[in-house]
């Protein structure tokens, strides 16, 4: 990897995609730091120092806005609002006839879906800094901390609203920071945008559990973390390049005078064909009734169960559900991004069949068996990675957000890797030395 990037350093235009890729992410950061307007930023950091490790239903958010959305800056809400929206458009074109059509139609109509893309984007980050604005009003947002209520002085109604078109119009700028990375730099302008936001939170985290540690001044635990961080990073690599391979032959057909076809190749069936998405997705509806009880009145039955059981990362109940929510995401996933049959019907359509399988129907069912398969350890493989933050806060006290958890490693190690590809793929354009030497 690293000789990768010592190459691209030394090709001109590589190294100008690297240097502008660089000054994006200065740019990014930078926002992370700048309070909205209407925020007691002395009130804030107090309230920063004397949080818990456990940053409770805020902690995830919190960590893909690289420690933003805590400090109430101008890009709090961070890339959460356009990696919502992506999802939800993905979901509906399973379910929308009209975005499945737009979907068939090549770059036109995904250039179409990427508008969409971007107006959901806007509106969820209305709604979520709204949302924001008002747990930070009523001091819900840090929990326990003595000045939590005086965040926001100013509680006017023209106050609230500059706060939110702020944050609103940072999410706008962070949106589009990512699709100038994409044009003119280096990998997905998103991902590597999450990529450094979560990055960002390892040093402070790690350097939290050194001064928690008791053994040897912290150093051991230290230690210990990121040796069990190197064992993640290895597995998760391994089982990111695990693919099943569907060998495919497409026969001979003679157009004209010319013979086309008669090739061999394979369809790849990643053992983690959902990505990071189901853990995304579990950890979100486990927060949906913790933040319901927060918010509510009084002393019911369901509130006090919602507290005691779905609010502590280390209960069995929290675990149980979502280790299962995890499971079951990853084969919904699964199910509606990868379509059998019509992945069948273009082989029919080129020619093309699995040796011994039949075309049409028997190799759909054939691919759906296979991908049924290969998901049951893939999604294993995914809530016993997501359990590791939970471990830590039971052996170590870390938080539940930990540096070397399942949603983070498994962005950092994703993204790295389909960086390099894209550096390597772009090396090997540059200095193809053909058949002859």
């Amino acid at each position: 990897m690293l000789t990768a990037f010592a190459r691209a350093f030394r090709t001109p235009d590589l190294r100008k995609k690297l240097l502008f890729t660089l000054a994006i992410i200065v740019v990014y950061r930078m926002g992370t730091h700048i309070p909205i307007p209407g925020v007691d930023y002395k009130a804030v950091q107090q309230c920063m120092d004397e949080a818990s490790a456990n940053q409770g239903l805020f902690g995830l958010v919190n960590m893909f806005s690289g420690g933003a959305l805590l400090q109430i800056t101008i890009f709090a809400l961070g890339i959460m609002p356009y990696i919502t929206a992506s999802i939800i458009l993905q979901l509906l074109t399973v379910v929308i006839p009209r975005l499945e059509a737009l979907k068939k139609e090549g770059q036109a109509g995904t250039a179409k879906i990427t508008q969409y893309t971007r107006y959901l984007t806007v509106a969820l980050a209305i709604l979520q800094g709204t949302g924001l604005v008002a747990t930070a009003r009523s001091g819900a947002l840090f929990n326990g901390c003595p000045v939590a209520n005086q965040i926001v002085p100013n509680q006017a109604i023209f106050t609230t609203i500059t706060m939110v078109i702020c944050m609103t119009a940072g999410t706008a700028v962070v949106m589009w920071l990512g699709e100038l990375i994409t044009d003119r730099g280096i990998g997905n302008g998103m991902s590597i945008l999450m990529f450094i936001s979560i990055a960002a939170t390892f040093p402070s985290a790690l350097w939290a559990i050194k001064k928690q540690g008791t053994l040897a001044g912290g150093w051991i635990e230290f230690g210990t973390v990121i040796l069990v961080g190197l064992v993640m990073v290895a597995l998760v690599v391994f089982v990111e390049q695990a693919q099943r391979r569907i060998p495919v032959q497409y026969a001979k057909r003679m157009i004209g005078r010319r013979s086309y076809g008669g090739t061999s190749t394979y369809i790849p069936l990643k053992v983690n064909q959902a990505g990071v998405i189901p853990v995304i997705f579990a950890s979100s509806l486990l927060y949906i009734p913790a933040l319901v009880a927060q918010f509510a009145g009084g002393k019911s039955g369901w509130k006090t169960w919602v507290e005691q059981n779905l609010t502590k990362g280390d209960h069995p109940i929290y675990i149980t559900m979502y280790f299962l929510l995890i499971v079951f995401f990853a084969f919904f996933y699964v199910a509606i991004s990868f379509n059998p049959e019509e992945v069948a019907d273009n082989m029919k359509k080129y020619g093309g069949f699995i040796p011994g399988i039949r075309a049409g129907r028997p190799t759909a069912e054939y691919l759906s068996y296979v991908l049924n398969r290969i998901t049951w350890p893939g999604s294993l493989y995914l809530g016993l990675i997501a359990l590791v933050p939970t471990m830590a806060l039971v052996g170590f006290g870390a938080s539940q957000n930990f540096p070397f958890g399942g949603t983070s490693i498994l962005i950092i190690v994703g993204v790295g890797l389909e960086t390099v590809k894209q550096i390597e793929s772009q090396l090997q354009q540059r200095n193809y030395e053909g058949f002859l030497r």
